[in-house]
């Protein structure tokens, strides 16, 4: 647990000059981002690779990869299309040596295979099916982390979307949701299929 202790020292230091997070969620950093993050790895178990899309303050991406650390073949792709939040994100992969690349740029825009792609408070669902779709279609499995709302949000991206997806309540908020997508294309292709 050293390694996340720092990342959270180093998180309340990043969030003074720059907003990572909302500056009341920090004191209940383990529930509220730490144990919400982790929880993603008894969901796909068998995954060593991951893209995190939308990285931001590092949830749930530096947190995988502090976890799986030692494993063999296992790496966290911490995408973001700030500058400012990737130095920070490239700041604690260096100093905490984690097997993770931060990659500055448009999530959609990456030729990135991996087993999992995932990500947390970055769009509507609609809208981050679209970023996500490139991983998806190169076999990855989606693992999203939602609100008290994703039921109303998958309903949204179902008038877009064809999507095979399945919620489960998060063990760190009961009022939260983990999607998991298994498949996913837009409704033009399915109609063009």
């Amino acid at each position: 647990m050293g390694e996340l202790e720092r990342f959270l020292e180093m998180l309340t230091e990043g969030n003074d000059v720059m907003n990572l997070v909302g500056p009341d969620t920090i004191p209940d950093f383990w529930n509220r981002h730490a144990w919400d993050s982790a929880q993603l790895l008894d969901k796909a178990g068998f995954a060593r690779t991951w893209a995190d899309l939308g990285a931001g303050a590092g949830f749930p991406g530096l947190v995988l990869a502090s976890l799986s650390k030692g494993k063999p073949d296992a790496h966290v792709w911490l995408i973001d299309s700030l500058q400012k939040r990737c130095r920070f994100l490239q700041t604690v992969v260096d100093e905490l040596a984690l097997p993770a690349t931060v990659v500055w740029g448009r999530a959609e825009e990456q030729a990135i295979k991996v087993d999992v792609v995932t990500a947390r408070a970055v769009a509507p669902m609609e809208k981050l099916f679209g970023y996500a779709q490139p991983y998806l279609l190169r076999g990855a499995q989606g693992l999203f982390l939602k609100g008290e709302k994703a039921a109303a949000e998958l309903k949204e991206a179902s008038k877009t979307w064809h999507v095979e997806a399945e919620l489960s309540v998060s063990r760190s908020d009961p009022r939260g949701r983990i999607v998991t997508v298994r498949s996913l294309r837009s409704r033009g292709q399915q109609q063009r299929a």
